[in-house]
């Protein structure tokens, strides 16, 4: 708000009369013989001719807050100064008439200078034996500190309190200019916003918070009256040192009592108030991710960070937006869900100490938004001090003998997120969903039926040395967990038993490099160099035969988060830490909105879903899931319509697990991150397993939300042609085969003879039998004679042996 003009002639007469003076005060400290003399005078006026016009202002850096996602439980803050503006209205009448007691008695007479004061100034400061005495008012004072907070460069921050006569002069000239151009208010309000107070309190808000915990409108009289008293000499009459404490006290009952001279208080409050005994604290607003308001989310508030620092919005360098973080007043809404939190930074302790070499680790995502609800680990979250170091030794054996300590109990790597050299960790089936959803992009139904055997001879070309590899060939030749044949399969029933022998052909089918490509669409990004090489061309994916079975390394989010993309119906959404950003006008900024795209087809994410519900217990209508499952009890425990997968790899190095209802995506890896080929064997369904944390996790997140059920896939995508299968019991076993096979379908001859009212070695019916979709496999069942024949399994219910728990 313009404050009123200013007489002409009065203006012009202050400012010559205030030049003169200036320059004879300055130059009387620095040449006293020639106080008086035309240089002093010939100085001030010169300086006085090359002043500026203008007075710009640019905001002091303010203090940036994190809050949860309710908007009102504290995450961390950051900045590089503690300030945060406030108007007048919010700062105690005490407040106002104490800095102007301590500082400017004559604040709301003068027009910006204080003539008199000048005057007053000079003629003391040339009295041997006097003490020094300034003549800044407090609109001198503000023009100062906007000056060096609106500064550029460093020399020009030297220049706003170097003591010059041509510093005096500047000041004086914009002073009056900017009593001109806003209202006393104004000027007081800017002037308190900008003050130090000392112990990292920049202006009235952080200075009433850091040293008696209240907001600025609650400080009474004698509250006031210390602060105002500080911020001359703030590190002198800093309350909170024992040398200080007395100084800040006498400098305090002196405000007290200009207090009652400039009849802001009667006598009566002042000796009530200087009799008060005052507690000051020393809370200093903690700063940055490492002084998170709870040490477990200092994870969350890394990738916050981190997600800041690549935001083009914030600054075009790294450097501007961390300044624009640090500096800018942002209030950011974040995405963390308190109560999902804090169950799973309980849960993954409870499943491993933060001793513990293994690392439990969970991410959950919200479907349709991406928005990141929770990120846990079994850690602590910040840096192991290298002068009296904590963490154990790496468990790598080849670093623990150079004395080279891990990421236990303490580290800030982004271990969940993946960054910073943090590729991630292997997955093992839970990759398994990518090759069901490039089939059913190829149109391959759910029912599509393959034989599984023990061991599986593919077209992948591996080195012939590899333990993977069919025995003197060059081949990958994949196994089952349980080293059995699976025999007839499809998708709900392999998925649900997680049948390797089932999914590399199929994978073979549609094409690894297909399968690959769902994956990056899904939010898969392949981190480590291998993966890249691996999965960077068509080409060379195409030979990738073991990705199905999650040997690329990911993390804990990325898992979450495309899983939740087919939770959504295929919707894909960049994965983000925040909900709503406001900057210090209160204007929301559009970066927080959520960033998604199609990626898959409904139906196909319906579909990929309605397999992914076999592995945890669940079946939809169109679910044929069999009687086995890797992980059954989920779906109680959530007691919500759930989908998911677990995953293991070789000898149990990782193991992992994804549980999603339509609200909530929750990814599990448990995993050592400093030494991958841990002789530990990671484990699932046991109490210190990867299990417990991401399904009570989920079971948390869920209390309080509606059950939302997923929607089945069409019946073309989860049937897809169907056909009748001849029936050839007790007929010749190659009758069988040239008839089911003329039918349309693929004929495969059991191993394992049933007991049959047919001949021995003849036909005794098939699996499945009725109907099963066009060119699956149809298995022949082969008589040992002398029984009833058997009615035939349905389709989806083959009785094979299960699949090893948390494959």
């Amino acid at each position: 708000m313009r404050k009123r003009d200013h007489n002409v002639l009065t203006n012009a007469a202050s400012l010559l009369v205030c030049g003169l003076l200036a320059g004879v005060v300055v130059a009387a400290a620095a040449f006293p013989a020639v106080a008086m003399s035309g240089l002093a005078a010939k100085a001030g006026a010169e300086t006085f001719g090359a002043l500026p016009t203008e007075f710009t202002v640019a905001r002091a850096p303010q203090i940036s807050y994190l809050l949860a996602s309710d908007g009102k439980t504290p995450l961390a803050t950051m900045y590089d100064e503690n300030r945060r503006d406030v108007k007048l209205a919010d700062i105690s009448p005490y407040m106002q008439k104490a800095i102007i007691a301590a500082e400017d008695h004559e604040f709301y007479k003068h027009n910006g200078v204080d003539i008199n004061g000048v005057a007053r100034a000079f003629v003391n400061n040339q009295s041997e034996g006097s003490g020094r005495q300034g003549a800044s008012t407090l609109t001198m004072q503000y023009v100062r500190l906007a000056i060096a907070y609106s500064a550029t460069h460093p020399a020009d921050v030297v220049a706003a309190t170097e003591d010059t006569s041509a510093r005096k002069l500047r000041e004086m000239r914009l002073a009056l200019q900017v009593d001109k151009e806003f209202s006393k208010d104004e000027i007081l309000t800017r002037y308190l916003n900008l003050a130090s107070f000392g112990n990292g309190a920049y202006g009235i808000y952080a200075a009433s918070q850091v040293y008696f915990g209240k907001p600025p409108s609650k400080l009474k009289i004698e509250e006031a009256a210390l602060l105002a008293g500080m911020v001359k000499a703030p590190t002198t009459n800093d309350p909170t040192t024992k040398a200080g404490y007395p100084l800040a006290l006498d400098r305090r009952d002196y405000v007290i009592q200009n207090m009652v001279d400039i009849k802001a208080i009667t006598q009566q409050e002042a000796d009530a108030a200087k009799a008060t005994k005052l507690a000051v604290k020393d809370k200093r607003t903690p700063n940055g991710c490492i002084a998170a308001n709870v040490n477990s989310w200092g994870f969350f508030c890394d990738y916050f960070y981190r997600w800041w620092m690549q935001q083009e919005t914030f600054g075009s360098t790294t450097y501007d937006r961390e300044r624009r973080l640090k500096s800018g007043g942002y209030t950011v809404v974040t995405s963390i869900d308190v109560q999902a939190q804090r169950s799973a930074d309980k849960a993954v302790r409870k499943a491993k100490s933060e001793n513990s070499k293994e690392a439990a680790m969970v991410a959950v995502v919200e479907p349709g938004t991406g928005r990141v609800r929770a990120l846990a680990v079994n850690r602590q979250f910040k840096l192991d001090d290298p002068r009296h170091p904590k963490n154990k030794l790496s468990s790598d054996p080849a670093k623990s003998k150079q004395g080279i300590r891990g990421n236990y109990p303490a580290t800030v790597n982004p271990l969940i997120t993946g960054g910073d050299g943090v590729a991630g960790y292997q997955a093992g089936s839970t990759f398994k969903l990518f090759t069901i959803v490039a089939a059913l992009e190829k149109g391959i139904p759910l029912s599509y039926t393959i034989n599984a055997p023990q061991q599986f001879k593919s077209e992948y070309i591996i080195d012939s040395s590899s333990p993977a590899a069919c025995k003197g060939t060059h081949f990958y030749c994949p196994t089952n967990a349980n080293l059995k044949a699976a025999g007839p399969q499809n998708m709900w029933t392999a998925f649900a038993q997680s049948i390797n022998t089932y999914f590399v052909p199929l994978q073979q089918q549609v094409g690894a490099e297909n399968v690959v490509d769902a994956a990056k669409r899904a939010g898969i990004q392949l981190r480590s160099s291998s993966d890249a090489k691996f999965g960077g061309t068509k080409e060379a994916a195409h030979q990738w035969g073991a990705f199905t079975l999650g040997v690329s390394a990911t993390t804990p989010l990325d898992l979450a988060n495309a899983y939740a993309t087919f939770a959504a119906d295929g919707k894909y959404c960049d994965p983000i830490p925040v909900q709503e950003i406001r900057d210090p006008e209160g204007k929301k900024l559009d970066v927080a909105n959520p960033r998604c795209e199609k990626r898959f087809s409904t139906d196909v994410a319906r579909a990929a879903v309605d397999a992914a519900r076999c592995p945890l217990g669940d079946n939809s209508s169109t679910s044929k899931c069999g009687n086995s499952r890797t992980a059954s009890v989920v779906k109680g425990i959530v007691d919500a319509p759930v989908a998911g997968k677990t995953g293991t790899t070789d000898s149990g190095k990782t193991a992992s697990i994804v549980a999603m209802t339509k609200q909530y995506a929750v990814a599990g890896i448990m995993a050592d991150p400093d030494w991958p080929q841990t002789n530990v064997k990671m484990k699932h369904a046991e109490k210190d397993g990867i299990n417990p944390p991401v399904y009570e996790t989920l079971r948390d997140a869920m209390k309080g939300k509606p059950r939302i059920n997923f929607e089945p896939p069409g019946q073309k995508i989860s049937e897809g042609d169907q056909r009748s299968i001849p029936d050839v019991k007790c007929q010749p076993v190659d009758t069988a085969k040239s008839r089911i096979k003329g039918a349309g379908f693929e004929p495969v001859v059991s191993d394992t003879k049933v007991a049959s009212s047919c001949p021995a070695g003849t036909a005794a019916g098939t699996s499945p039998d009725g109907r099963t979709i066009k060119g699956g496999v149809v298995s022949i069942q082969v008589s040992s004679g002398g029984g009833t024949p058997p009615a035939g399994n349905k389709p989806g219910q083959p009785g094979n042996p299960p699949g090893r728990p948390g494959g």
